[in-house]
């Protein structure tokens, strides 16, 4: 007679189910990165499960909508971006770290253009997304700002949510195509922040 508790090999079927269900979550966002990047938020749900190698059955169970996978490919990429600041301001100089994360910052704008665009479209799935934005990149930039500024290399005037809108305009494509536009722009906002910037005591 049983004793109901679970047999010990039904326990790695169960964990194991879990695992390949994280796992096909990660390639489906993955599989959806990628192709949002070459054809838009449009593209056919077929195509994206095939890249990542899984059924069309399994990426509904993911995302019943689309607004579903777009809305979490957007979180993710958020999330990637603001976690990208304190690593790499723990391995440059406060200005540098700075910058390096404006331009990470700006590849974000850059490549999520189309994403963007969905996020306007008055569909309510997306309302929480904006706040969600502001809330995770805000603070992110605000950490490299204040650390550039106490070492005296950005005027102390400047605010994180004006500096992150700034370069989102600055992401405008160029008339010329140039793809490294965006960049020069972004050069000279930070050229810009140095002015008045105070030494420290």
């Amino acid at each position: 007679m049983g004793d109901g508790r679970a047999k010990p090999d039904e326990k790695p079927q169960v964990g194991g189910r879990r695992a390949d269900a994280k796992r096909n979550l990660e390639t489906l966002l993955q599989a959806a990165k990628a192709v949002f990047a070459e054809t838009g938020v449009d593209a056919p749900v077929r195509e994206i499960a095939e890249r990542a190698g899984v059924g069309v059955g399994t990426f509904y169970r993911h995302f019943p909508q689309r607004s579903d996978l777009i809305e979490a490919v957007f979180r993710q990429e958020v999330d990637a971006c603001a976690a990208a600041a304190s690593t790499i301001a723990a391995e440059h100089e406060p200005e540098q770290a700075l910058m390096i994360w404006m331009e990470r910052y700006l590849d974000f704008i850059a490549t999520k253009r189309g994403l963007a665009k969905s996020l306007h479209t008055g569909n309510t799935a997306f309302a929480s997304l904006p706040a969600y934005f502001e809330t995770r990149l805000k603070p992110a930039c605000e950490a490299l700002l204040k650390a550039a500024i106490k070492a005296g290399k950005v005027r102390n005037d400047v605010d994180a949510w004006d500096l992150l809108r700034a370069i989102a305009l600055l992401s405008t494509p160029d008339h010329d195509g140039r793809p490294d536009h965006s960049n020069q722009m972004v050069s000279l906002l930070l050229d810009g922040l140095k002015r008045g910037a105070t030494n420290p005591d």
